[in-house]
């Protein structure tokens, strides 16, 4: 490569390394020291290698660039604003409330694939972009995803690279940034950067070892990458961390600490361009710059075709509007954990296969594939067992960070999955799922009602989550009966109701049951069927209390803590005259047969019809 090209090269990054100086010193915080030591790596992926549009850094059709490694995030600016994005200036209000480069990327700043600083989720992230560009929309798109050692000692991390490779993404590139420091130690090979590259060679990557300050070296590695087919490629680069700062190189506490204003930043920007020779730069050409449209509303899925009275257990019901959904809406994906079998994803699988990801027994990335197809304008489904989710918590997180638009669907919820015992059992999803911001949580009860809030999952943006059961149920609802998010049914109410009984699930079949009984008694409920937990039908269960003395009974197959008796409270927190009583799982469960466990844990109509007679006495 021309000398004067490789001196622009280093030109380029010795001003990302000023910027990334001299906007954390501006903040007065921030993470300079891993910004130095991938300054040469994303310099020439930026201005060498990646094909972009400068003024539209979120364009999903150009390459992509994740920084896994989000506390780097001066970096990525730096870059961007290099490239013309946005004025230099701009860079000096990093870290403000009001500027959208955050201390660690979100979706604020449009350059931001996924939001990172969570380590070791943005080569899931990159998995899912990647797959989408080869597998689908089968396009050149080449996807780049800066790694630091220190996450590569998150398992997440190799989820992705094992379904890398499975998949032979050759148009995934990880760059893996071996300086040697985490934030409070050496990293676990230090700089041995060998070490790295041979473990993911052992996982099927093209490996790529270089000194990651040879620009030459670097500009060499990302064009044989470029040349790679059949498996995904790793640049696995030995760097120093705060190169080019003698105060700063290589140094123990430095990880997340800015330099200060005046002196010791004015001496550190001297020594960054000490050596350099200066070169004059080139204008960024715009490549790739098909911006997506997006994509018109689909048509309507097929109504269910269940009657009144069929069994028919929801986690099926789930795989059914899945393939109905994916005949109707060509950006529907689903990625699943190996338990297509048991969520009857299956279906989509079968009727579209080439819309459908195996994710295996690797929830983490799972997840963060899907944040990845949403990324890419895909309508993504992911599920798995709701106890399994939990680990993948993390990335669910992260994922309402990013914005994204991700559908997650968790079966086998609850003590009523009998005999599998409690390590099996979803208790606390429900509670989870409450918590992400701007979530909606769903419980259908029949087939019906989850062939109806899948469609509605579909048509609105956001993070969706779908609880599932697995015993078979009846059908209660007509095949023309609509589920609005927000709403709820009253499946039972008459004018001398003495409690308003809450339920969902399996419970709300419990609740039924106990009506009828209780009627034979001479006792009268309201029973509401409250399919959308959150947002949760306020209005709606506050009028039926009203004319049930205020007297509310939840009944829910969860723990007793943050699921659907935590949110009818704080529906009614502030209501006077109204009291809640919760009937849940307390203490963890054993192996059973499901009415022995939903009997022994108090949430079968014996324990609705006992509480009731004892409310309604009061």
């Amino acid at each position: 490569m021309e000398t004067n090209r490789i001196g622009e090269l280093q030109t380029r990054a010795a001003r990302l390394r000023e910027h990334s100086l001299r906007a954390t010193a501006e903040a007065g915080s921030g993470h300079p020291s891993s910004c130095l030591s991938a300054a040469d790596l994303v310099a020439a992926l930026f201005f060498e290698v990646m094909r972009y549009d400068p003024t539209d850094p979120g364009n999903p059709t150009c390459d992509r660039f994740v920084l896994s490694k989000g506390h780097a995030a001066p970096l990525l600016y730096a870059a961007w604003a290099e490239a013309g994005a946005f004025p230099v200036e701009r860079l000096l209000t990093l870290r403000r409330i009001d500027s959208e480069l955050e201390g660690h990327p979100t979706p604020r700043f449009a350059g931001t694939v996924a939001a990172t600083g969570s380590l070791g989720q943005g080569l899931s992230v990159g998995f899912g972009v990647a797959w989408n560009a080869k597998a689908l929309e089968r396009s050149d798109q080449r996807v780049y995803v800066l790694l630091g050692d220190g996450e590569m000692a998150e398992g997440s991390v190799w989820e992705a690279v094992c379904l890398a490779a499975h998949y032979k993404l050759d148009n995934l590139t990880a760059i893996v940034d071996v300086n040697g420091w985490g934030q409070s130690q050496r990293t676990m090979f230090n700089r041995d950067h060998e070490a790295y590259a041979e473990r993911l060679r052992s996982f099927g990557w093209h490996t790529i070892p270089i000194d990651g300050h040879d620009m030459t070296a670097v500009v060499a590695a990302y064009r044989q990458a470029l040349t790679v087919k059949g498996r995904p490629s790793a640049i696995v680069a030995r760097t120093q961390k705060g190169r080019g700062v003698s105060f700063l190189v290589d140094k123990d506490q430095w990880h997340g600490k800015a330099v200060k204003k005046g002196d010791e930043l004015d001496r550190a920007v001297a020594e960054v361009w000490s050596g350099i020779e200066v070169q004059p730069l080139s204008a960024i050409p715009a490549q790739g710059t098909r911006r997506v449209v997006a994509p018109a509303p689909s048509p309507s899925m097929a109504p269910p075709a269940y009657k009144i009275g069929d069994s028919v257990a929801t986690r099926e019901a789930y795989g059914t509007a899945l393939a109905k959904l994916g005949t109707v809406n060509p950006h529907v994906v689903v990625i699943d954990g190996d338990t297509k079998n048991s969520t009857f994803a299956e279906r989509f699988a079968a009727a579209h296969p080439h819309r459908y990801v195996e994710g295996f027994i690797a929830e983490q990335n799972m997840i963060g594939a899907a944040v990845g197809l949403s990324a890419s304008g895909k309508i993504p489904f992911a599920s798995t067992f709701a106890c399994f989710l939990t680990r993948a918590f993390d990335h669910i997180r992260m994922a309402a960070i990013s914005r994204a638009n991700l559908k997650v669907a968790g079966s086998h919820c609850g003590v009523s999955i009998g005999e599998d015992g409690p390590s099996q059992m979803g208790l606390e999803d429900l509670a989870m799922m409450r918590s992400i911001p701007d979530a909606v949580v769903l419980y259908p009860s029949d087939a019906v009602a989850t062939e109806r809030l899948v469609e509605e999952m579909a048509q609105t943006r956001g993070i969706h989550y779908l609880r599932l059961t697995r015993p078979k149920a009846p059908v209660l609802y007509a095949a023309d009966e609509r589920f609005p998010v927000g709403g709820s049914k009253t499946l039972r109410s008459s004018a001398n109701d003495a409690v308003t009984v809450v339920a969902a699930g399996v419970t709300l079949f419990e609740a039924l049951s106990a009506c009828d009984r209780l009627r034979e008694q001479g006792i009268s409920i309201c029973v509401i069927d409250a399919y959308s937990v959150k947002p949760l039908d306020a209005e709606g269960i506050l009028s039926a209390a009203r004319r049930t003395s205020g007297r509310i009974l939840v009944v829910e197959d969860h723990y007793f803590d943050g699921g659907l008796g935590d949110a009818v409270l704080n529906a009614v927190a502030t209501t006077p005259g109204v009291s809640v009583t919760k009937l849940a799982v307390t203490g963890v469960p054993r192996s059973g047969k499901p009415a022995e466990l939903l009997h022994t844990f108090g949430i079968d109509a014996d324990a609705i019809v006992a509480k009731v007679r004892e409310l309604a006495a009061r």
